[in-house]
């Protein structure tokens, strides 16, 4: 589920080579139904202890239930360095935080194999967990922390910072909701 955005974020950080992967192009069985683009910037973007700069962040939910917290890197060495940290069956706590336990990563690079002209992510299996404070149907963020890491000790780790732009949410598709929310 690559995904490049075209916000504007700065961030500072440090480039390097791409982290090799030994899985196979990840499989796309669901689609995207809701995309929410978050202005802000990076106070933390760590790929494989490695510092990056990002571009934006974006929450996408799969039509199946999947959510994907994606990051754009802005990596100089590679155009399509794109990280997502990925999980089902977000909860809400309240109104204006989400949790999201992370099973797996999605890593695209310019080195990916390409469907359609995109990098296909490597998927790789790591645990963790996303928070993010704020609320999408109020189109306001103030931030999202992940962290994650791989059964070798890997990890990856992101603080989010919104600008108080107001979030871009767009449905893309009907689906049924999957987050388990104890208000409602």
């Amino acid at each position: 589920m690559g995904l490049m955005m075209g916000l504007a974020s700065p961030c500072f950080g440090e480039s390097s080579a791409p982290i090799p992967v030994n899985n196979p192009p990840a499989q796309q069985n669901s689609l995207i139904d809701l995309l929410a683009l978050m202005s802000g910037h990076c106070k933390t973007l760590k790929v494989a202890g490695r510092t990056f700069p990002c571009r934006t962040v974006a929450y996408a939910h799969g039509d199946k239930g999947r959510v994907n917290f994606t990051v754009a890197v802005d990596d100089p060495a590679d155009d399509n360095h794109v990280v997502s940290f990925s999980g089902e069956n977000g909860k809400r706590a309240d109104d204006n935080s989400y949790e999201l336990r992370i099973e797996r990563m999605l890593l695209d690079s310019k080195d990916r194999p390409k469907i359609d002209g995109l990098p296909v992510p490597a998927e790789q299996t790591y645990t963790g967990i996303c928070r993010q404070t704020g609320n999408f149907a109020a189109r306001k963020v103030n931030d999202v922390t992940c962290s994650a890491t791989d059964n070798e000790g890997r990890k990856y780790e992101l603080l989010f910072v919104s600008d108080g732009k107001p979030v871009s949410v767009r449905r893309i598709r009907q689906s049924s909701p999957s987050v388990q929310d104890p208000f409602k």
